[in-house]
């Protein structure tokens, strides 16, 4: 089960993973093999918890990545086009990368300056054949309001809370498109939204969960 799955590896975490059935397809398993957490994490990388990053932000647990990287597969296919809102360490910017394959596209977007500059350092040390190529973008910016320039995308993936509906997120998918989010305060909940080819919105709530709040950097930094 969740938070059982940590290993002395990057391999050996992404196996116990595949053990406890949180990540089933291969296309997601070959990425989360291919992106060695290590590289993003200087503490603790293959502890099945989320670990701090600074500034009031972490990279989300191990099983988080896995759900998210398992429910948007479909939507990260070979030339698509990704956004990771709150991309913070880079981690799960590059999973989605890999997927998407070398004529697709992950943009990440994150309002922190320290976490932008410290992402980008991380990919272009081990990964400088995807920056280079422009297979992955990394902004900075208010992911709230998404990131006009790259829309519309096939999926996007919130690496925070939000309070409410992410309005104009949604309004950012293609059609169709699909996105994992999770949304609440007090009390939060994965939601899946599936945007169909008509524009119409059905949404799916799959856990509950605690993430850091959405919000400003000046908030998110006091956390």
């Amino acid at each position: 089960m969740a938070w059982t799955c940590s290993g002395k590896n990057n391999d050996e975490l992404v196996t116990n993973l595949q053990n406890e059935h949180i990540i089933t397809n291969e296309r997601v398993v070959a990425a989360m093999r291919k992106v060695d957490r290590a590289h993003f994490a200087d503490f603790q990388p293959y502890q099945d918890s989320p670990q701090s990053i600074g500034h009031g932000a972490t990279i989300s647990a191990p099983h988080m990545h896995g759900y998210a990287l398992e429910h948007l597969e479909k939507y990260l296919q070979p030339g698509m086009k990704a956004l990771d809102v709150g991309s913070g360490s880079g981690y799960l910017t590059a999973c989605m990368a890999a997927m998407v394959g070398e004529n697709g596209r992950v943009v990440g977007i994150d309002h922190i300056p320290e976490l932008v500059k410290a992402s980008q350092v991380a990919l272009d040390k081990h990964y400088s054949q995807w920056t280079e190529s422009g297979r992955i973008k990394i902004v900075l910016g208010d992911g709230r309001q998404g990131y006009m320039p790259d829309a519309p995308y096939d999926c996007i993936h919130v690496g925070a809370a939000a309070p409410k509906k992410p309005e104009e997120l949604l309004s950012q998918l293609k059609l169709p498109g699909r996105m994992f989010a999770p949304v609440g305060t007090s009390k939060q909940r994965i939601v899946v939204y599936d945007k169909d080819a008509n524009g119409q919105i059905v949404q799916e709530k799959i856990m509950g969960v605690l993430y850091v709040p959405l919000t400003d950097p000046e908030t998110q930094r006091s956390q």
